[in-house]
């Protein structure tokens, strides 16, 4: 927990306000004993003056940070556009910060970046903190907000539901006959992945329908990651149908599937969850649950400037599913 001016205070037995005059170098009624000895105590405790505190509070401050995960995506794009254009709208600028993907030390570097500078807010893209780490988030005493992950039980967020995501998706290829289905790609450590499994798995429970432990292949949403799956799963898959759980991973599967000569949609369907352009370029193009990230970050500007004093707050976007190529109804 980050150290706080009452806390200083604590240590040095005077009040919270004296010892916010003598770090911001005001005069007061202090001795200069005493300004010595709270800037001593202060670096001690390894105090971090919160400039981006002050700037809420008189609203000078107009720009919003925004946190990002270097996985290799591509959905990001749209998101930050989302955000760009809404910044612009309401007259803030955007800082861009990014963070090494499953690395708290990483996000914590981010996270402090944060600390003693005028930030308006932070925005976190993708972004799964440690408890650590999110702790070190609500000590900065800013509004935040995460995108394209629900996270619930911890903060406010704009998302889809990736449990309705994997739960419909699955559907989705139950009523083209499919019994024997799997999905590829997500983290087996973080809320996004954990959720899409959980939704595919009661939809195959709800159908009656087995679950291989090997036709669960996770990964880290990467292209190689599609790759990896479509080869653990083999040139004669027993499945007659996967989900790829980003576009990227999707391609893999496509591409690895084309090696083995494995026909899509005929031998094998492949449907990806993102729906981003790429779905588009590839042959066959591939069917998508599609989810609308540029206002997930259009959204995410409007919603973190007008809960100042942020109230916890969940909200799902709608996704839709957009049948193309890649998936066929089985005999």
């Amino acid at each position: 927990m980050a150290v706080t001016i009452k806390d200083i205070a604590r240590s040095a037995q005077i009040s919270a306000v004296t010892v916010s005059r003598i770090l911001s170098n005001k005069q007061g009624h202090y001795s200069a004993a005493t300004a010595e000895k709270v800037r001593k105590i202060a670096q001690k405790m390894g105090y971090h003056k919160n400039i981006a505190a002050a700037e809420l509070v008189t609203r000078k401050s107009h720009v919003v940070a925004v946190i990002i995960s270097a996985t290799k995506t591509n959905f990001a794009e749209k998101i930050v556009e989302g955000i760009e254009q809404s910044a612009i709208k309401y007259g803030y600028n955007i800082v861009l910060l990014t963070v090494e993907p499953n690395n708290p030390q990483s996000q914590t570097r981010a996270l402090k970046v944060i600390l003693g500078r005028p930030i308006y807010g932070v925005l976190l893209l993708s972004l799964d903190l440690t408890a650590k780490n999110f702790r070190l988030l609500q000590a900065t005493e800013l509004p935040y907000l995460f995108i394209s992950i629900g996270v619930s039980d911890k903060a406010s967020f704009i998302s889809s539901n990736d449990f309705q995501i994997g739960y419909q998706a699955t559907s989705f290829l139950i009523a083209k006959g499919h019994t024997k289905i799997g999905i590829a790609g997500m983290t087996d450590d973080a809320y996004i992945g954990q959720q899409r499994v959980a939704g595919f798995k009661q939809a195959l429970r709800e159908s009656k329908l087995s679950i291989q432990d090997n036709w669960i292949q996770f990964g880290d949403f990467t292209y190689e990651a599609g790759i990896k799956a479509m080869h653990e799963y083999g040139p004669n898959p027993e499945l007659t149908a996967v989900i790829g759980t980003s576009d990227l991973v999707s391609i893999g599967l496509l591409n690895a599937a084309n090696d083995f000569n494995l026909a899509v949609p005929q031998r094998l369907s492949i449907l990806s969850i993102d729906g981003t352009q790429l779905t588009k370029i590839v042959r066959p193009q591939l069917s998508s649950i599609t989810q609308d990230f540029y206002q997930m970050g259009y959204q995410g500007v409007q919603t973190l400037i007008q809960q100042a004093n942020h109230k916890d707050k969940a909200h799902y976007l709608p996704f839709k599913i957009i049948e193309r190529g890649s998936t066929s109804q089985l005999p």
